[in-house]
């Protein structure tokens, strides 16, 4: 009999994709936060949510060079699951509550883009990259420090889709006041059988529920982003109108759990 929490399921559950949760991360983050235009945000906000009057147009990009584990040391197969990844998060409410939505995900990892479709994460498969910073100094150690600079992009298909740059400022001491948001999401799965398309086998709109976040040197200063227009995405619909500040940090946290807010199937 096949085992196994994911596909392949094989005799032995060995082959599946990804373990069982509880799933912990550990990210070096670099991001931009920014204002686009509210109709381009509301058009991407689904049934379920609606925009944030407070903050409507709101946006961050976040990019994030990470490691993965699970119960079995799977932070010792890197070359499975150390992954690259950016999200595109909008504010927006469920009901009275503030949340994020993830319109669009990109990830350079196999494991890493199916853990995403199983939360609701949109993850397409993108070439990522990130500045790193590192201990021994040179011209090229990209300090965290005042005036240090970092940069990220992501790529699909040949295209850039995604560029940013950050120009360090300040140290913020709560880093974990920038992701109070919790973040909405959807699960969709298309039904493939003739006659029954147009009604997908799951709609659901869901909160993803992280535990043990921790951020630590959380830097703050000037912040650019380029969304150019590409052939396939729609991702230039968000061009800032008015950047706010770019950042960057360490974070870690755990994901073991998911709420389903709603069956938008009914």
């Amino acid at each position: 009999m096949p085992k196994g929490f994911a596909v392949p399921r094989s005799p032995l559950g060995r082959a599946a994709i990804n373990p069982p949760p509880p799933w912990h991360y550990s990210s070096e983050v670099i991001g931009v936060d920014f204002w686009a235009d509210p109709v381009a945000t509301a058009a991407l906000l689904p049934e379920g949510l609606s925009p944030d009057p407070a903050t409507n147009g709101h946006a961050r990009v976040l990019f994030s060079d990470s490691q993965f584990t699970a119960q079995d040391d799977e932070f010792l197969d890197p070359a499975r699951y150390q992954f690259r990844e950016v999200r595109v998060l909008i504010d927006a409410v469920w009901g009275e509550t503030a949340v994020t939505y993830c319109p669009f995900s990109f990830a350079d990892n196999d494991a890493a883009l199916s853990r995403g479709w199983m939360q609701g994460l949109p993850t397409k498969l993108g070439q990522i990259a990130q500045t790193r910073s590192y201990a021994a100094w040179s011209e090229a150690a990209a300090p965290v420090s005042p005036g240090g600079r970092f940069a990220a992009s992501a790529s699909a298909h040949g295209c850039r889709l995604i560029d940013v740059s950050v120009t360090l400022d300040r140290r913020e001491e709560d880093g974990r006041s920038f992701f109070e948001r919790p973040t909405a999401l959807l699960r969709y799965v298309p039904q493939l059988v003739a006659g029954q398309q147009h009604r997908p086998a799951m709609h659901e709109l869901t909160l993803l529920l992280v535990e043990n976040v921790r951020t630590v040197d959380m830097w703050i200063g000037h912040g650019f982003l380029s969304l150019p227009e590409v052939r396939g995405e729609e991702l230039d619909a968000l061009r800032p109108l008015r950047m706010n500040f770019g950042f960057r940090c360490g974070m870690a946290y755990s994901v073991e759990d998911l709420r389903v807010l709603q069956d938008l199937r009914d």
